[in-house]
């Protein structure tokens, strides 16, 4: 391998010892002695701008340093505006303009180029578009529009096919670009097709333009001309001259092309294009040239060795071409791959002597020497990032010095003189190294490399940097246990020696498996790893590995020294049974109408049992049908938690619980196949719960939860069931349709209870969440399941057998079936066997209603029907009177409080339309809704509410109705008092009205009434009443409290104590604010008026008194304190005082003293104030002085260090230039300290004439 760089890019290995050949090559120029330092002229120094010259103009003077041309800047963002007309417009439906397809492509194609586009309708329906952005987007964002909202049209130019590659560009660049400016697509035929058209695609207007392009850049290459010259290769280096400067020449003098090829390429032929006049002129030159050279060149060979052959050639051939240019003759080289030595020299007779002494020159101008140095030795030679090398090739920057892989030798080539010097030093290198450097090679197996290494190198940097070492481990893929070792002898020992020392250690390693359910390990793991990884540093020694979350698997390995294995095996053992012992689960059962209860108001009684239990609880979404609440933690924890909840459960409502001695044995053939059976008992006793113990407890108890009189049904089935299952426990199963259920369940289960008081046996229907739902199960002795088995068939195959009924309804009863888009008909169907009932079509006059289904299934809903008539017939109207304004009340949030009375009653209740007009009606007293109770209730239109059903529900209808009417009740509460009882905002009058579910008004401020009215429900108005006379006694212990609280002292202190009884950063006073519970304000320092020695202390009469003597008792401190100076050089006082005043900080707390410095600028910047008790003052003084005298001595150092430091010789002359504008005659030199000459921005000094920096501005 061999690597050719640069002095920057040699680089130090990092994995390992990599020897590689470098090729470093550094160009140095020669320094000048400061005092003959060369004094640049005042135009090198500041060389002038370029003037602005004509368009095409040429000059022979070179570029300046300032280069030839500054380009104007151009603005980044541009705007182009086009048209679209309406007969070329894809999308023509403008009857939504801005929001049609032409608005969403728009949009999608803003999001692809990051154009902006604007759309606007003319007058014509043509479309208006402006596209503003950067170029290269606005040329995109307008082709992309073209092509999706003009309609495409399609034309072909025909140009001859030898113009095509000019159309298409250097790599299709001319291509894109006429595509993008004419917003189009241009198809151009393969080389490989006959075909010369070319398909253009796109607008009108844009297919003309780029056909006008096309034909425009074939026109232009009709005038070119291309002439093919075959020439022989041999003289192609004088037709091109040296440098290609011949060849140059003759394309500025003729204004042709001349393509030559290059000396690699094998090639005669010499290409010329241009003008055709041009071209021929370029020609007939050319073959002067070639004539003229074949007829006076001859040719010599010579033998010269192919490894000096290069130096012939020179770097990219420039050795030849200096030849060529100074001898005039040719110099032919072998390919470099041949094996050929032979040098063939073309040029004139006189000419060939001088040019082959010049090549045999060049080839013995460079000298080629090998050193010998152990390949492991290359990288420290070439030093860290190439340091070492780097020397030699900047003193000999003409030496190639390369090193090779593997090989213990170094070569070096260059000039004689320079490669003997190189040499020289190489060699010193190589002695001093060999004596300072030692390497080792240790066997390793290869199954302990990566622990060698560590995680992320970890081990390795570390031997490596405090051995001062370097340690190469071969890669997996070498399959090699060759550990080298290579630096300072002693390092190199020391290093072996512990690696061999921790692969000793790693074979008396030794893995165990822990057995840790997969749910656990994210717990272990923790949240970023932060758990492991305090495992991980209490047991470095040990590598934990946790498996593959896609394995499933609950092994956990564990690797490290035996007894360390065991230790964190034992800790990691108790995390997981702390994990099992938390992770205990258990649910109970809820009625879904307490979980907000549970819940309590914003969480509060849920956040309360969690945290005294410490558990978590979970419950069911509000829109689920689980009741089920799930607490997880400790199993006495979880047990708490489960109480407290059943005792909110209880306190909420009549709920009993009730345990049965059951055996254990029995419980899964009670509980049923995914508990059907138990659940067909909860269903069938108004959902009880029903708890059975946990499989393999053992116990026999059986809990059951619910209303009392459902509590003693549940058990005397779950124990005639318990009897059964002992006795005989006889199953059988049966098929129905999941639509014939209701009706073999019948109303209120009249129809399955019937054949369960026959036959005594249990039939469990599917619960909606099993998956058959078709199956029907029957338990219990094997007689009576037959018997009812045989009952149910017999029903089902009559269900199946569909027969077509009628029956007579009268017209007037039609609409009560069909409204509510047919939810009678619905129910119906539901409870009846999916029976389908049709009536009539309105207007039909028919009073045949026509019934199909199953036969038993037709019967009952003739006669369901029939029974809703009478009630239809036998119906009254009652109407009750309840003023307007309650409607609203009374119908309850979506009218949720009217359907439950309409449900619950079989009544149809109607409110009357809303009367706006009455709203504006002038009432007695209105407050808040309320009318006075003097204005006398008389109902109207809009007051009477209509009830329909059988006269008793609409009696007990009208009285549950009148019940929800709201009152308003006055309570007393002091006028002083409704500010807080409203509170910030109006947020305590609304959570009292959330709360109780009441309307609370509070008179206005300005009538100042000692009453507050509440209006609502009775029993509501009872709670919000009490609630707000306890509130009232809330206020009025919050009152007396203040005025308590409201103790005031006043107190004079002299001034200049305050700041020590506030403390830094008021320390000091808030600690006795905290310590007394008082509020102590101090004089204001801008307020001139108050009196500056007077301290207010306000609270409680007593903590007002113990505040005023811990004042007094500071100001007694405070008065015996002193305040002395001492001097001290300013130059210790930095580090005396310490980072952000750490150490003077120190100082006055271990002195208890004030030290303070003098401010910057000071008229006496040395004097330094300590203030405290005179004893501590004195201590605190020596101790500075002490400290000054220290840290002087560090000063004196420093600055005698610097002072010998200074570069020697007088004041520096500055930057001087010759020949400059100033010295020339009549001039003079502009001054510096002048205004004028040199102004300073942003002063407004006035000019005397014109300046030369132009106009001020302000």
């Amino acid at each position: 391998m061999k690597c050719h760089l640069n002095e920057q890019e040699i680089e130090e290995n990092k994995g390992g010892l990599i020897i590689f050949s470098a090729t470093i090559n550094v160009t140095v120029t020669g320094c000048v002695p400061e005092d003959e330092a060369y004094i640049p002229t005042y135009l090198e120094a500041f060389p002038p701008l370029p003037e602005k010259g004509t368009p095409g103009e040429k000059t022979g003077e070179p570029a300046s340093a300032w280069g030839s041309k500054i380009r104007p800047i151009k603005a980044s963002v541009i705007t182009q505006v086009f048209h679209v007309p309406l007969e070329e417009r894809r999308y023509k439906d403008n009857s939504q303009f801005g929001e049609g397809e032409e608005a969403k492509v728009c949009l999608d194609i803003m999001q692809r180029t990051g154009a902006h586009i604007e759309l606007s309708l003319a007058k014509d329906q043509g479309l208006s578009i402006m596209v503003t952005g950067k170029l290269d987007s606005v040329m995109k964002a307008r082709k992309e529009i073209v092509a999706r909202l003009q309609t495409q049209a399609s034309a072909t130019v025909a140009i001859p096919k030898e113009h095509h590659r000019f159309v298409i560009g250097k790599n299709g660049e001319k291509l894109q670009e006429l595509e993008l400016k004419t917003a189009t697509k241009i198809a151009i035929p393969r080389p490989d097709d006959p075909s010369a058209n070319i398909r253009i695609t796109g607008t009108k207007e844009g297919i003309e333009k780029a056909r006008h392009e096309i034909l425009l850049i074939s026109a232009e290459q009709d005038k070119r001309a291309v002439e093919r010259l075959s020439l022989e290769k041999a003289f192609h280096p004088f037709i091109a001259g040296a440098h290609n400067r011949l060849v140059q020449e003759l394309s500025q003098e003729t204004g042709a092309r001349i393509s030559i090829p290059p000396p690699s390429l094998p090639k005669d032929e010499i290409v010329i294009t241009g003008e055709k006049e041009a071209v021929a002129l370029a020609l007939s030159r050319i073959r002067a040239i070639y004539d003229d050279k074949k007829r006076k060149t001859t040719t010599i060979s010579v033998e010269v060795k192919k490894s000096q052959h290069k130096y012939i050639i020179g770097p990219k051939g420039n050795t030849l071409q200096e030849i060529l240019e100074a001898t005039g003759v040719s110099v032919e080289m072998p390919p470099l791959d041949s094996g050929s030595e032979t040098i063939i020299l073309r040029g004139e007779p006189d000419k060939l002597g001088p040019a082959l002494t010049q090549v045999y020159a060049k080839a013995k101008s460079v000298m080629v020497v090998e050193v010998t140095a152990p390949a492991w030795l290359h990288r420290f030679i070439i030093g860290k990032k190439g340091q070492n090398i780097g020397r030699i090739t900047q003193q000999l920057p003409r030496v190639h010095i390369e090193f090779t892989d593997g090989e213990e030798r170094i070569s070096l080539e260059g000039p004689t003189e320079e490669v003997e010097q190189a040499q020289a030093q190489i060699q010193e290198i190589i002695k001093d190294l060999l004596v300072r450097m030692d390497y080792t090679e240790v066997f390793i197996d290869q199954r302990f490399h990566r622990h060698l290494i560590g995680k992320n190198g970890t081990n390795i940097n570390r031997i490596k940097e405090q051995y001062k070492v370097s340690v190469r481990i071969p890669q997996d893929s070498e399959r090699s246990g060759l550990v080298r070792i290579e630096g300072d002898p002693k390092g190199v020992q020391l290093a072996r020696r512990e690696l061999i020392e921790m692969v000793q250690r790693m074979e008396n390693e030794r893995t165990k498996d822990l057995i840790v359910e997969q749910k656990f390990h994210r717990t272990i793991i923790g949240q970023k790893g932060e758990k492991i990884k305090e495992v991980r540093d209490k047991f470095p020694e040990v590598i934990i590995n946790f498996p593959d979350p896609s394995q499933k698997s609950d092994i956990v390995q564990l690797r490290g020294p035996k007894n360390e294995v065991e230790k964190c095996a034992k800790f990691l053992q108790k995390i997981i049974a702390d994990l099992i012992e938390n992770s205990f689960s258990l649910s109970v059962p809820i009625f879904k109408q307490f979980h907000k209860n549970i819940i309590g108001k914003g969480g509060a009684n849920i956040k309360k049992i969690r945290e005294e239990t410490n558990t978590k609880i979970d419950l069911p979404t509000e829109n689920s049908n689980s009741e089920m609440i799930v607490i997880t933690g400790k199993k006495s924890n979880c047990e708490a938690a489960r109480d407290r909840i059943l005792a909110i459960q209880r306190e909420l409502a009549n709920i009993k619980e009730m345990e049965v001695t059951i055996p254990a044995k029995l419980h899964n053939s009670l509980i049923g196949s995914k508990g059907c059976l138990v659940r067909s008992i909860m269903e069938d006793c108004g959902g009880v719960h029903i708890h059975f113990p946990s499989e393999g407890s053992g116990s026999d108890k059986v809990t059951i939860r619910g209303p009392v009189g459902e509590v003693e049904k549940a058990k005397k089935q779950l124990l005639q069931l318990a009897e059964e299952k002992q006795v005989s426990n006889f199953t059988a199963e049966l098929q129905a349709k999941p639509e014939y259920h209701k009706f073999l369940i019948g109303r209120g289960g009249a129809n399955i209870r019937r054949v369960r008081d026959r036959t005594g046996a249990r039939i469990i229907f599917p619960s909606p969440d099993d998956t058959e739902q078709e199956l029907i199960t029957i338990v219990g002795k094997e007689e009576a399941v037959r018997q009812a088995q045989k009952e149910l068939e017999s029903l089902v195959k009559n269900l199946d057998d569909v027969v077509e009924d009628s029956m007579v309804v009268d017209v007037r009863h039609h609409r009560h079936f069909v409204c509510r888009r047919g939810q009678v008909l619905r129910e119906l169907a539901e409870e009846y066997g999916g029976v389908a009932v049709s009536f009539p079509r309105t207007g039909a006059n028919s009073q045949k209603v026509t019934l199909k289904g199953a036969k038993d299934c037709v019967e009952a809903a003739k006669k369901r029907i029939q029974e809703i008539i009478e009630d239809l017939e036998s119906q009254v109207s009652v109407e009750v009177a309840i003023p307007q304004r309650y409607h609203r009340a009374v119908m309850g949030p979506k009218g949720c409080r009217i359907q439950h009375i309409t449900r619950e009653h079989e009544v149809q209740i109607k409110f009357p339309e809303r009367d706006d007009s009455a709203a504006g009606e002038k009432r007695h007293n209105r407050e808040n809704g309320e009318v006075s109770p003097e204005a006398e209730f008389v109902p109207r239109k809009c007051d009477i509410i209509t009830i329909s059903g059988r006269a008793e529900k609409c009696e007990v209808a009208k009285a549950a109705l009148l019940a929800l009417v709201p009152i308003t009740e006055d309570v007393k509460v002091s006028y002083e008092l409704h500010r807080y009882i409203i509170g910030q905002k109006g947020s305590g009058i609304r959570k009292m009205m959330e709360e109780y579910e009441v309307n609370i008004w509070v008179p206005q401020p300005e009538r100042q009434l000692d009453v507050i009215k509440v209006t609502g429900l009775v029993a509501n108005v009872e709670r919000a009443k009490q609630g707000l006379l306890d509130r009232v006694k809330e206020l009025q212990a919050e009152q007396e409290d203040r005025a308590l609280r409201s103790f005031k002292v006043t107190m004079s202190v002299d001034p200049k104590f305050h700041p020590k009884i506030i403390g830094r950063k008021g320390a000091v006073i808030s600690q006795i604010r905290k310590d007394h519970d008082v509020s102590i304000q101090f004089p204001d320092k801008g307020d001139e008026q108050q009196v500056r020695d007077l301290i207010v202390i306000s609270g409680y009469e007593r903590n007002v008194e113990e505040a005023r003597q811990s004042i007094q008792q500071l100001v007694a401190e405070l008065q015996e304190m002193v305040s002395q100076d001492v001097h001290l050089d300013p130059r210790t006082h930095a580090r005396i005082i310490g980072a952000r005043g750490k150490a003077i900080r120190k100082l006055m707390e271990e002195f208890k003293v004030d030290i303070r410095f003098p401010q910057p600028g000071s008229d006496e910047p040395d004097k330094v104030t300590v203030t405290g008790l005179p004893e501590t003052v004195d201590n605190a003084i020596d101790h500075l002085l002490n400290l000054e005298e220290e840290y002087m001595l560090s000063v004196t150092e420093t600055e005698t260090l610097a002072a010998y430091m200074k570069p020697p010789g007088g004041p520096a002359k500055g930057f001087v230039v010759r020949d400059a504008p100033w010295n020339a005659a009549g001039n003079k030199a502009p001054d510096m300290s002048s205004a004028e000459d040199f102004p300073t921005f942003g002063t407004g000094v006035a000019p005397k004439q014109t300046s030369a920096w132009g106009p001020k501005k302000f």
